[in-house]
């Protein structure tokens, strides 16, 4: 849409409400409830919660218009993270490509050091590239690539670590975008502000799930978070406010 042209620059400048349809989409995700960090997630999934097939093949789940709306996403965010896993599976550029807008930050968590130094998002291109890995590991990586050594519990970087690693390095607007495992830990941890659902229209039947959580006994013990709903051409996104679990980054675990 036409109207999408300076969006990026006056979302950042100032306080003035967005440009019709813009607002509603992407106006809460200025300032944080909760700390100086935004944390956005972002899942694209089917309609029966599947993110990939069976053989982890997750391209054309979500159609031009989901894509969109992440490139969006990306261009109003300082950076964008994903996990390892989803950098040696899927090798993404994590770049805005669809849309005018700056080029976020790049981010992978990889606490082993896992990452090949071809990957795609590690192009010398005059975005800065970050690696948050386990403190002590020492990856072979291209010249000019950050590296931040984080504690881990597990052989995890608890999410709230991260949040704060970014903001430390500048970074207060964050997008979460993958995998799902990632973007559920973030959610699990009360790390999120808000989280961006596609749902598109195709069934899998089977194949890898979207939001994993710890399991609860009782459906009144289940996440309720105020909720808005917008189409997307043939998709639809749920707009998820989790502002009210969020907790402070000092405090989140």
């Amino acid at each position: 849409m036409d109207s999408w042209e300076g969006v990026p620059e006056s979302f950042r400048s100032g306080t003035a409400p967005l440009p019709v349809p813009w607002e509603e989409l992407f106006g809460p995700l200025r300032a944080s409830n909760a700390d100086e960090v935004v944390a956005i997630g972002q899942l694209g999934q089917s309609l029966d919660g599947r993110v990939a097939t069976p053989t982890g093949h997750s391209h054309y789940i979500n159609g031009p218009a989901g894509l969109n709306h992440l490139h969006r996403l990306r261009a109003l965010v300082d950076a964008v993270v994903i996990g390892v896993g989803t950098a040696v599976a899927d090798d993404p550029q994590l770049t805005v490509r669809r849309v005018s807008g700056p080029q976020p930050v790049r981010v992978v968590i990889d606490p082993n050091g896992r990452l090949p130094g071809g990957a795609r998002l590690l192009a010398n291109d005059g975005v800065r590239r970050i690696i948050l890995t386990s403190s002590g590991v020492r990856p072979s990586l291209p010249e000019g690539v950050e590296i931040a050594g984080l504690p881990t519990a597990g052989g995890q970087i608890a999410p709230s670590a991260i949040l704060a690693a970014l903001k430390e390095r500048g970074l207060s607007r964050i997008l979460i975008e993958g995998g799902a495992d990632t973007i559920s830990r973030f959610l699990a941890a009360g790390c999120l502000n808000r989280l961006h659902l596609i749902v598109a229209p195709i069934v899998l039947g089977s194949g890898r799930v979207g939001l994993t959580l710890p399991p609860i006994e009782r459906a009144d013990q289940a996440l309720h978070a105020p909720m808005y709903v917008h189409r997307l051409d043939d998709e639809v996104l749920f707009d998820c406010d989790l502002s009210a679990q969020r907790v402070p980054v000092n405090r989140a675990s």
